[in-house]
């Protein structure tokens, strides 16, 4: 739980600051993968992003869970933080996680009741994984 709210706030600063979607991830309890669409990387981009990361997961926000009709949920901006939209057409309830102030998308995984429980953050690593491509390696460390 607590490693996947913590993509969440990875996800949401990246969304907001560099505008990025994501491109693909993978986690294990306490270390995970996030693939952003970023074709340019500022040189600071490790350290500026594990302080921003770090910064809203201190503020202690709430984490909340609803669960809203399809249509509803797709009137929400930037409710599909990916890329690609991964929501079956058929699926008529749409679960949306809500980071409050900071990231709200739909989801469907277990989560943290606020981001204060997540923890620190360590950057790992930042790769490129082809042209427009950056993969941010992650691990909680408290």
């Amino acid at each position: 739980m607590r490693t996947h709210s913590g993509l969440h706030v990875l996800c949401g600063v990246v969304f907001r600051d560099f505008g990025a979607l994501v491109t693909g991830g993978n986690m294990e309890p306490g270390e995970a993968r996030m693939d952003f669409n970023l074709p340019e990387v500022p040189p600071d981009f490790k350290l500026r992003l594990e302080e921003l990361v770090n910064r809203e997961v201190a503020e202690d926000r709430a984490i909340a869970v609803r669960v809203l009709p399809r249509e509803e949920a797709l009137a929400l901006p930037d409710i599909i933080r990916t890329q690609s939209n991964l929501i079956p057409p058929e699926e008529q309830e749409i679960r949306i996680v809500d980071i409050s102030g900071l990231d709200v998308q739909a989801d469907g995984g277990t989560h943290v009741a606020s981001t204060a429980q997540i923890g620190k953050v360590q950057l790992v690593k930042v790769e490129s994984k082809g042209k427009a491509n950056r993969r941010v390696r992650i691990r909680l460390v408290a």
